[in-house]
């Protein structure tokens, strides 16, 4: 079915194509069209249920009221929920988001890229793969509004919102030497990006202040493009290979979920016979039996906090970046304290 178009509605109400364009543009009183006219013509758009070409009027106006939001894996829970977190803050401002994921892929991330310029957005929100600082670079001498979200590059000067993650795992490892746990694990990615580097070193660093015997061989680094079965049999041949392993601590959520996974098979319980923590909150973590201790972060303020700095380049550049580094909250349950009685 062909769209409604300016010309439709000019028919309509009797008046130029030109007239309709100012009027649905906000540009009316500028033009001195009369309230009479704009009232109709109005009326008239929203009775034909009239929608803008968003490329054309971008085009027109050089803005197409939409951002561009690119993470890492839209399935991932944490990406899930801020996703709509930025959606729904978007849409405050009138303003539509398109996304994609990059599975943690450079040439996948720029192909995105390629598409959300095509798609003339106003201004980006990026998860940013490894080497994608280039790209970022070059965004930004195109004076496009953007804010990264998750990890930064240290080198690139730029808008950013993450979380404490040195913070978040050393806290974790912290509540685990509280419980009386001595021989902690970790199992993380292989990944020299900031969020996951800064959860390596938390996680050292906290074993080392309290005087925890620590050597690189409870340390497990996993790729991150490995599938489910593939996490759960690498995670069970590296809690086999550890003697007297009384605690493991999983530096991302579906790494948290593949290791209870892997423990359900040996048949080691959780809460009773060894202590898990978790990076990233999940719905499975709450409902599981025991349920799963976390690093949690703050979703809604992450995804307003990456709108509002997104909103106010998009209104005017500022020389100096808004750099938010947010607070993370470790919440408690049983997976972590000694002598639970769970599975």
């Amino acid at each position: 079915m062909k769209g409604i178009s300016i010309k439709d509605i000019a028919k309509q109400a009797g008046v130029s194509p030109t007239t309709v364009s100012f009027v649905l543009n906000g540009k009316a009183k500028e033009k001195r069209i009369s309230e009479q006219v704009s009232k109709k013509i109005q009326k008239i758009a929203s009775k034909l249920k009239y929608k803008p070409n968003q490329l054309a009027r971008g085009l027109r106006t050089g803005k197409t009221k939409t951002i561009g939001l690119i993470v890492e894996d839209i399935a991932n829970n944490f990406f899930a929920m801020l996703a709509k977190v930025i959606e729904d803050e978007a849409d405050k401002h009138g303003y539509k988001v398109l996304y994609g994921s990059t599975e943690d892929n450079t040439e996948k991330a720029k192909g995105l890229l390629e598409v959300l310029k095509y798609r003339q957005v106003d201004g980006y929100i990026i998860t940013p793969t490894k080497n994608l600082d280039r790209e970022i670079a070059l965004l930004q001498t195109a004076a496009k509004p953007l804010v990264l979200v998750d990890r930064y590059f240290p080198d690139v000067k730029s808008h950013y919102v993450v979380l404490d993650n040195f913070k978040g795992a050393y806290d974790a490892t912290s509540h685990l030497v509280s419980q009386g746990y001595k021989k902690i694990a970790i199992v993380t990615l292989a990944s020299e990006q900031t969020q996951m580097k800064d959860r390596l070193d938390g996680f050292i660093a906290a074993l080392k202040d309290h005087k925890i015997p620590f050597n690189k061989s409870l340390i497990k680094k996993l790729p991150f493009d490995l599938d489910r079965e593939s996490f759960i049999h690498e995670i069970k041949k590296f809690l086999l290979s550890v003697k007297d392993l009384d605690a493991v601590f999983f530096a991302t959520n579906y790494l948290g979920i593949s290791g209870i996974e892997s423990l359900r098979a040996l048949n080691r319980r959780i809460g009773k016979e060894i202590g898990l923590v978790g990076f990233d909150d999940h719905d499975l973590f709450r409902l599981h039996s025991p349920s799963i201790t976390c690093v949690s972060q703050p979703i809604a303020a992450i995804g307003k906090q990456l709108v509002d700095i997104l909103m106010n380049e998009l209104g005017h550049t500022t020389e100096a970046p808004q750099q938010i580094v947010l607070v993370p909250e470790l919440i408690v349950r049983e997976s972590s304290q000694r002598g639970n009685t769970g599975m």
